[in-house]
């Protein structure tokens, strides 16, 4: 990639410099000729007034005197002099053979020679005078656009020509240097971040990338950087859910079997109580599967939602009635807060009933014996509010970022039958996703966590 950028550059650098060498010639040979023609133009114009001069001066018509005249004359230019009565008196012809006689003509002047021919001309009539009248007639033939054939002019021309090239050459060289450590400096980085990700595919996911650069390239690295977060964020939980998993399966399967040994070696009899036992455990390992069943399912997006009014009052007082022989067991005080109007939304009974059981079945888990649970219901025009408050040990600040996480435990010691799977708030925020609502925890440590539930009335349907 460096040689195929550092390439690239220099071909740009190439042809933008030749095609602004070319212009540069181009305009250069214009405006050098446009002012030449001016030149001539003026030369033109003040030749009466020199041949008035002239004839003053000498009082005739020196052929010595006018040879000098016609050395000044624009190129090519053809003068006509004739008296008052009509009587050719001198014809001023520089051309290019009179100019570069007893001279060496290089190739360029024979070019000039050749085109010389090939251009248009112009004419005029200048009448001069003297203080007695009118001293003669000059008839004017001249270039019509001054052609570059003086051997100053194009001595000058090529001067400039050789210094745009000294110019353009320097500027290419500079173009070289800069365009090979751009290149090197752009390729630096990005060589790193191959690195980098080729590590963190053989499995060292504690790999990262330091670059403080704020372009694009530190904003990839950046980007890079949080991904190796995440990564190494998600394979930490996958061996956490895999230790868990297996220890969730253990568990039970472990109790059975002890129980099933114990009715083959006659140490236990296979009566109604211990075949309840049994059958506890064999409903915790049908739980167990359930709830990763609805979990997975609500991930892949493939839980499909049974819409249909639903009033949330009567479906929070249901689940607070089945829990209650727990919360009084537990000796906790219960306070509801139901909302006095009804509270109707649109969405699934059956899984909005997953949801808040699970919630209050959290909290009645984590109150301290003798504690207090609040559940307070309340709606704005657009959405309906529901708070879980509960007392007692509460979730420190590292923790709350992680509890909607499958498998995740606050607490690491806790067991199923004291802390449950730590499945329940991965499904309670998938469901609540599913509703397009938002769900947030608060908490004091050792005192108190509430979880505050945020559901649209209406949900909106996606336009495809």
């Amino acid at each position: 990639m460096r040689t195929k950028l550092f390439l690239s550059t220099l071909i740009i650098a190439i042809i933008t410099l030749t095609f602004s060498l070319l212009s540069v010639n181009f305009v250069f040979k214009q405006q050098f000729s446009v002012y030449l023609t001016q030149a001539n133009e003026t030369i033109i114009e003040q030749l009466p007034s020199r041949l008035s001069a002239l004839y003053q001066m000498k009082g005739t018509w020196d052929t010595t005197a006018l040879n000098e005249v016609t050395h000044s004359l624009p190129m090519g230019t053809v003068v006509t002099l004739t008296d008052p009565n009509g009587k050719h008196i001198a014809t001023l012809n520089n051309t290019m053979e009179s100019m570069m006689h007893g001279q060496d003509m290089g190739m360029g002047m024979s070019m000039g020679m050749s085109s010389y021919s090939a251009i248009s001309w112009k004419t005029k009539t200048f009448t001069v005078s003297g203080p007695l009248g009118t001293l003669a007639t000059a008839e004017v033939r001249y270039p019509a656009t001054a052609q570059i054939l003086n051997p100053q002019d194009v001595l000058f021309q090529s001067t400039v020509f050789r210094y745009l090239l000294f110019a353009g050459a320097l500027a290419l060289l500079f173009g070289i240097i800069l365009s090979y450590f751009t290149s090197r400096q752009l390729v630096a980085p990005l060589r790193r971040l191959t690195q980098a990700a080729n590590r963190i595919g053989h499995g060292h996911l504690d790999e990262r990338v330091d670059l403080r650069s704020k372009d694009e390239v530190g904003q990839l690295a950046n980007a890079f950087n949080a991904m190796a977060d995440n990564l190494n964020r998600q394979e930490t939980l996958r061996k956490q859910f895999t230790a868990d998993i297996a220890h969730e399966l253990r568990t039970p399967l472990t109790s059975i079997k002890s129980y099933i040994e114990a009715f083959q070696d006659g140490v236990l009899p296979a009566d109604q109580e211990n075949l309840s036992s049994i059958h506890e455990e064999i409903d915790r390992l049908v739980d167990l599967s359930s709830d990763l069943k609805d979990l997975n399912v609500a991930e892949i997006g493939a839980l499909q939602l049974n819409l249909e009014p639903v009033d949330l009052t009567p479906l929070l007082g249901k689940i607070l009635h089945s829990l209650n022989p727990l919360i009084q067991e537990k000796e906790l005080t219960l306070i509801w807060r139901a909302s006095q109007e009804p509270v109707t939304m649109s969405g699934d009974e059956r899984l909005l009933t997953r949801l808040f059981y699970n919630l209050v079945h959290n909290a009645y888990r984590y109150s301290n014996p003798g504690g207090q649970i609040t559940v307070a219901l309340t709606q704005t025009s657009d959405s309906s509010v529901i708070r879980i408050k509960n007392t007692g040990m509460g979730i420190s600040e590292d923790d709350l970022p992680l509890i909607f996480e499958r498998f995740y435990r606050a607490d690491k010691s806790r067991t199923r039958e004291t802390g449950g799977t730590g499945i329940g708030l991965a499904l309670v925020r998938q469901i609540t996703d599913l509703h397009q609502g938002t769900i947030t925890v608060q908490s004091k440590v050792g005192q108190e966590t509430e979880f505050i539930v945020e559901l649209p009335k209406k949900l909106k349907v996606a336009v495809d």
